[in-house]
């Protein structure tokens, strides 16, 4: 692959045997003989002659290498300008065309906001109605109408209000009275508590069976033991771990602590491992 890359690439492979034929004819040069010198042999001289035209060529040729790819250069350049150009074009054409449309969204706007300040004007003004003053009558009106305050008395705007508040009243109290009945009488709900008790013994030695049987005998109102099992603590010693469930109002954790601790022959410490609301 690199050698048919190379083959393809125009590159100058025999350089240095030119650069040496080049040296060396300058070298003769500064000794007074050239390569027309009459004094050197006819092969020097075609040897000499020949290699002056393939460093010409090959100078020739570096300089069209050069030309050419100053030229292709130019010619990318002058390719990316005309698509830049372009570009810039079209993102010009697309940002008139978004300016017409928000112009003719503001004139649109403008004519609705016109019509509706059109269409406000023309409607009446609303008239508020004056609040109702209290007209206050004096002694003397009041005996001019004498007659007439009369023929009131005998008419009671206001009895039967009071008659409705009264009754209203009395039916809120008989409801209230009700649902206080009611409400004694439902049972109210006990708030029970699931504990579970770490009850250490003394040492190794002590007997556990006998240990629970000792808690197990610890009875209350309110409290039901559960479920036990023996906890490795460590050294050959056991720990008992029993579950009980208690009334919160009944038995608090303090009491149950100190009715287990009485049995000092078997019992070190009490704690509890977990208590959970039921």
């Amino acid at each position: 692959m690199s050698a048919s890359f190379i083959s393809t690439e125009k590159v100058w492979l025999d350089k240095c045997k030119y650069d040496d034929a080049e040296r060396q004819y300058y070298e003769t040069l500064s000794r007074g003989s050239a390569p027309n010198n009459p004094h050197n042999s006819p092969q020097e001289q075609d040897g000499a002659s020949t290699i002056l035209r393939d460093i010409a060529r090959a100078r020739e040729n570096i300089q069209k290498s050069l030309a050419g790819s100053g030229a292709a250069s130019n010619s990318g350049d002058s390719s990316e300008l005309a698509a830049r150009v372009a570009n810039l074009e079209q993102e010009n054409q697309s940002l008139h065309k978004v300016v017409k449309d928000l112009q003719s969204a503001i004139s649109k706007l403008e004519s609705r906001l016109s019509t509706l300040e059109k269409s406000a004007s023309s409607q009446p003004p609303i008239k508020v109605a004056a609040p109702v003053q209290k007209v206050q009558v004096t002694p003397a009106a009041k005996e001019e109408n004498g007659t007439a305050e009369d023929d009131d008395d005998d008419i009671d705007l206001f009895g039967s209000d009071e008659e409705e508040d009264a009754e209203a009243e009395r039916i809120r109290e008989e409801r209230l009275r009700q649902y206080a009945e009611k409400k004694a009488k439902k049972p109210g709900v006990i708030a029970k508590s699931s504990i579970l008790l770490d009850v250490k013994p003394w040492d190794d030695e002590t007997d556990m069976a006998k240990l629970e049987e000792c808690v197990r005998t610890v009875q209350m109102d309110g409290l039901l033991w559960g479920s036990s099992k023996l906890v490795p603590v460590g050294y050959g010693i056991k720990k008992l771990q029993i579950q009980c469930v208690v009334e919160d109002d009944k038995v608090g954790t303090d009491i149950l602590e100190e009715e287990i601790t009485k049995f000092e022959d078997y019992v070190q410490s009490v704690d509890i491992a977990a208590f959970n609301k039921i």
